[in-house]
């Protein structure tokens, strides 16, 4: 076979810089990039509304509204979610996940109208209002493939199964970098959790979707990281006693909570099972009961995302109670299973700090910091078995780039110690959707 000379992949080239077809599918791939970012900043805006008022609430009016909100807000929501916005519920991880395979056919676009994703904003905000432990960045994965799904109809060569997979790839990518601030995190998010590979057709789509969300992002709101600048003095050795021990722990718990969450939506056994399976309205309430009983007895400290929290631990040396960890981790199960839109990251992250915090106590640490950045490395690792996203989410979010080698180990120790216990939780939740009428 005769390869092509340099002459004729010149003229190749200049065709195509040349072609209207690409420039208009270019046009499209970066406006669906700034919708994104766009969309991105308004999630975040209206989740931290929605916990501004709440702490108000509970600031001027007692500690007594969650138990009105809860069950009250939580059977709301999953009837709205149920009834209005199929596909909205959950993370939103699982459905992009799903919506990229082969199977997932046109016909399974309902996951992918641009209903759902609005609804999932504003009933995720509703969520946080009344007391859910929710994180907004997976959400906003599901948000950004569906507006760049949206856009492809605006493709030259119309959507067809090869483009629309990319689209979806390039749109969550884009929604990852934008909430959490951290490009490298969304191309990494890309190749490892919602493709598992990396095709060299989908490599420009992605890099384009997440520069042009990401600088979008940066225009509205600045360049800012959600847990400040840390400071770490002494940074630990990647295998320390100090790093390994809590690497272990950490995926071990983020096993754990991947495995409770699989059984739990497979369905709970006993009255709580019947109650879920044949009055899901009222089982939501029942979680919203179980969130508002967590949060009177920790103070409030297991409502919202939990960005202030481990925030607290990271930069404001505030000493959490021993027990936040488990706390915050079992309010995420109950709002996760009352079945509205709600993410899992950020209060991942939250549980991993609170969870390294506790280690640095048992171990006579004298700052809590390193620890609790290690902790959320290896809780999130542990949880979503994501390795490489785990630790590029962290170092980004932290911006401690002296810690790479420490936090490498910990995810890499964290997720596979979490085999032991749990499949992967993303992965898992993305098959239920092939069952599904």
């Amino acid at each position: 076979m005769k390869l092509p000379s340099v002459r004729e992949i010149a003229g190749e080239a200049r065709h195509a810089l040349l072609s209207t077809h690409h420039w208009r599918a270019r046009v499209v791939l970066w406006a669906a990039g700034a919708a994104i970012g766009a969309a991105a900043v308004g999630f975040a805006w209206l989740a931290d509304t929605a916990q501004g008022l709440l702490r108000r609430l509970l600031g001027t009016s007692g500690w007594w509204w969650p138990w009105l909100l809860a069950p009250a807000g939580f059977c709301l929501i999953a009837w709205l979610t149920r009834r209005f916005f199929k596909g909205a519920e959950g993370s939103g991880i699982p459905q992009t996940i799903y919506a990229q395979q082969a199977e997932a056919d046109e016909g399974t676009s309902r996951l992918l109208q641009p209903h759902v994703a609005l609804g999932r904003m504003l009933l995720a905000a509703a969520g946080l209002l009344c007391g859910g432990s929710i994180g907004r960045e997976g959400p906003t994965v599901h948000v950004g493939a569906v507006i760049a799904h949206a856009c492809g109809r605006w493709m030259p060569h119309g959507r067809s199964a090869a483009q629309r997979r990319v689209l979806i790839l390039a749109g969550g990518a884009a929604g990852v970098a934008a909430a959490f601030n951290t490009p490298l995190a969304g191309i990494v998010f890309a190749v490892e959790e919602l493709s598992r590979s990396f095709e060299e057709r989908a490599s420009g789509a992605v890099l384009t979707a997440v520069i042009l969300a990401g600088v979008i992002a940066i225009a509205l709101v600045g360049d800012y990281t959600y847990f400040g600048h840390p400071v770490v003095a002494r940074i630990p050795g990647a295998l320390s006693p100090g790093v390994v021990g809590v690497a272990i722990a950490t995926g071990l718990a983020g096993g754990l909570f991947s495995r409770l969450t699989l059984v739990a939506v497979a369905g709970l056994p006993g009255v709580f099972g019947r109650l879920q399976r044949g009055r899901p309205v009222l089982f939501a309430a029942a979680c919203g009961l179980l969130v508002a009983a967590v949060g009177t007895a920790c103070g409030g400290l297991t409502y919202g995302t939990g960005y202030t929290e481990a925030r607290s631990i990271l930069t404001g040396g505030v000493h959490l109670p021993w027990y936040y960890g488990p706390a915050r981790a079992l309010a995420t199960l109950g709002t996760y299973l009352s079945g509205m839109p709600a993410g899992l990251l950020a209060p991942s992250l939250s549980v991993g700090a609170g969870l390294g915090q506790l280690a640095a106590d048992v171990g006579g640490y004298p700052s809590a910091a390193p620890s609790a950045i290690i902790g959320m490395c290896g809780y999130l690792a542990g949880a979503t078995q994501a390795p490489l996203t785990s630790f590029v989410i962290v170092m980004e979010m932290t911006m401690q780039h002296a810690m790479l080698l420490p936090l490498m180990i910990t995810a890499a120790l964290a997720t596979t110690v979490s085999k032991l216990l749990s499949p992967p939780l993303y992965q898992t939740l993305a098959r239920r959707y092939a069952a599904l009428p």
